[in-house]
């Protein structure tokens, strides 16, 4: 969504919440798409809380709550709801669900994230594809069994690392993208030109810009990370950098 477009709806809901004194809600926000609406009503007397069914939730809804309510009123959850998905005789993959709900008509921002283990997938999403959802019974060739999951008894899948351990001149973005993801810096530069760098949720073309601990990069195509912690210095005053690439 076009970002005048997302904050002039979210203006609308929160008008919404404010005249009519009653909770209103967006669909599923990308990172990127909360971080814009964050930004936008940092100094508005009315601010959206998020949420997407789990503390771990990338997806969220923006949440404008009237004077009765607060973010752990238990009516919050009645925007949400989580699908718990399990594939007998084989391991579909993240793309294999995403594909097989988004071929049931269902439009993606009415999905939230969607969490594989081992054993099937969990699935947020709004209440109003909740019962189309739960009418799934294949992902490609796998044949799968669907029932609504409460919020409560979600738990997130234990996210796998891999250490990556490397030094650079300065905390900037082109030396650290070149050496999480194995790039020459002169590459890393051109990606990041290109669009192709986020930081933190928001895509960054500045080459120079100063990274901290806990800043999360994504290059598409190479995968993300996390800056984990700077270290001391090389005998040639090079930074040492820990990080950890989400597999």
């Amino acid at each position: 969504m076009e970002e005048h477009e997302l904050i002039r709806r979210a203006e609308d809901l929160a008008a919404q919440c404010e005249r009519k004194n009653r909770l209103t809600a967006t669909a599923f926000l990308t990172p990127a798409e909360r971080r814009v609406l964050e930004q936008h009503f940092a100094r508005a007397a009315l601010k959206p809380v998020f949420s997407g069914g789990h503390p771990d939730c990338e997806r969220t809804l923006a949440l404008f709550l009237p004077d009765y309510l607060d973010e752990e009123s238990p009516e919050l959850s009645d925007e949400l709801r989580a699908i718990r998905l399990t594939a007998y005789f084989g391991t579909p993959g993240h793309r294999d669900y995403m594909g097989a709900l988004l071929g049931m008509g269902i439009a993606r921002d009415r999905l939230g994230d969607i969490w594989v283990d081992g054993e099937g997938a969990t699935v947020f999403c709004l209440p109003g594809v909740e019962k189309h959802l739960l009418s799934i019974d294949k992902v490609g060739r796998v044949s799968v069994t669907a029932e609504p999951l409460p919020l409560d008894q979600v738990r997130a899948p234990e996210r796998k690392t891999k250490p990556v351990s490397f030094s650079v001149m300065s905390p900037r973005l082109d030396a650290v993208a070149a050496g999480m993801f194995h790039l020459s810096r002169s590459e890393a530069a051109r990606r990041i030109a290109l669009g192709m760098v986020i930081v933190n949720d928001l895509v960054s073309d500045k080459q120079d810009l100063q990274l901290r601990e806990g800043d999360v990069l994504s290059l598409r195509g190479a995968g993300k990370g996390r800056i984990v912690a700077f270290g001391g210095n090389s005998r040639k005053g090079r930074l040492f950098v820990n990080a950890e690439i989400y597999l």
